[in-house]
């Protein structure tokens, strides 16, 4: 068999996060498989920033792929211009990988998705944790009954961010911008792989999965996004899929997911592919897995037909959760009392905080539940407002 000519790939946000994707294009690139033919920036890279000589650049991502002639997208750009970008691509039959989250809005998801369907183009949506090889290792665990019956998935993740985090970009820390969408926030932005890998564990990553949603948004930063929150899915199989998230912890620690069952647990550090197994009768197992990149199965999806691993479809039920983070009340500022500023380090921690996230993970509680005596009740978004479209 011949190999595969390398396909011409145009990037979109070459900046911030999209240098992680110039390395990636310039991996396959060595590898043979791509080719980066354009970048798209409205403000051009010089060959110092870019690290070598570089491609065709355009502020006009519709030129940009009309001039090089691309098969596929990389798009990393600000939340609010995904959809707009994707069915420009879309519309020139070209191939996607889509920044998460896909869209601010289930309506802009809705437009994507359904314009990238009619166009018939391959669209991966790029939540990386979805390519570790943990993820169907831990489907099949659940499905022998590894750990017995499922009572529910818990999801943590406790990060420091500074407060420049907050300013490196317009669209940071906002909830709208101009006029858009922007739905930037903890749950639907810096860990949202922890509310889509819990949902994937859960078998329940469509949107008509979703049978409710609670959500609890807060805020230590002097910012319109939620910096602490949580949200509980309840799935159309029935359990709880739990996730509490801050950016304001005492320390970072490595997001996890973890599976219940009625005679043990699975913890997934979804960033290092490690899994740890523990069930009655049985010493603790501490598996580790690989992962697919996942710009790497769209190109093998083009040249043979593999399968893509996070279509559009498959990340409805999270898109689910951001339309509950974008109509919920606006998140609520923490009291003064319940933060506090490190010296020298220009952060704001709530202290506690932690320990508050492990234990949401831990016992499928909302911190309300917890008895954090700054969070404030549950806003329950109703079965009805999560019909399949």
């Amino acid at each position: 068999m011949t190999p595969p000519a390398p396909v011409p790939v145009v990037l979109a946000g070459a900046r911030g996060h999209g240098r992680r994707h110039v390395e990636n294009i310039r991996r396959l690139q060595a590898k043979n498989l791509a080719r980066l033919v354009g970048i798209c920036e409205l403000t051009p890279l010089t060959e110092d920033e870019f690290g070598g000589e570089l491609p065709a650049q355009s502020s006009d991502f519709g030129a940009l792929i009309d001039s090089t002639g691309a098969r596929a997208a990389v798009i990393c750009t600000p939340i609010p211009t995904h959809t707009p970008l994707a069915l420009a691509a879309a519309e020139r039959g070209v191939h996607l990988l889509l920044e998460k989250p896909p869209a601010p809005s289930y309506a802009e998801f809705r437009r994507m998705a359904d314009g990238v369907a009619a166009a018939r183009v391959a669209c991966q949506i790029g939540f990386q944790s979805l390519g570790s090889h943990a993820v169907p290792a831990i489907r099949e665990l659940i499905a022998e009954g590894a750990v017995g019956r499922v009572t529910g998935i818990g999801g943590a993740g406790a990060w420091v961010r500074d407060e420049a985090y907050f300013r490196r970009a317009p669209w940071a820390g906002r909830r709208r911008l101009d006029g858009a969408d922007v739905v930037d926030g903890a749950l639907t932005n810096p860990l949202a792989h922890a509310v889509a890998t819990a949902l994937a564990l859960a078998g329940s990553t469509r949107a008509e999965d979703v049978a409710g949603i609670e959500t609890e948004l807060l805020r230590a930063n002097d910012t319109e996004s939620d910096d602490t929150s949580c949200v509980r899915v309840t799935t159309v199989r029935g359990g709880p899929v739990t996730v509490a998230a801050t950016l304001c912890a005492e320390h970072d620690g490595e997001p996890y997911v973890v599976v219940h069952g009625t005679s043990g647990r699975i913890t997934f550090w979804y960033k290092q592919d490690r899994v740890l197994l523990q069930r009655a009768g049985h010493g603790p197992e501490e598996l580790r897995f690989g992962r697919t990149d996942l710009l790497e199965n769209l190109l093998a999806h083009l040249h043979d037909g593999t399968g893509l691993l996070v279509t559009p479809d498959d990340t409805g039920a999270f898109m689910r959760v951001v339309e509950a983070v974008r109509t919920a009340p606006d998140p609520a500022p923490l009291p003064d009392d319940a933060w506090y500023r490190v010296p020298g380090e220009d952060r704001r921690v709530v202290p506690g905080v932690d320990a508050l996230v492990a234990a949401a993970a831990d016992r499928l509680s909302l911190y309300s539940e917890l008895g954090a005596p700054w969070a404030r009740p549950a806003h329950h978004h109703p079965p009805k407002e999560v019909s399949p479209r």
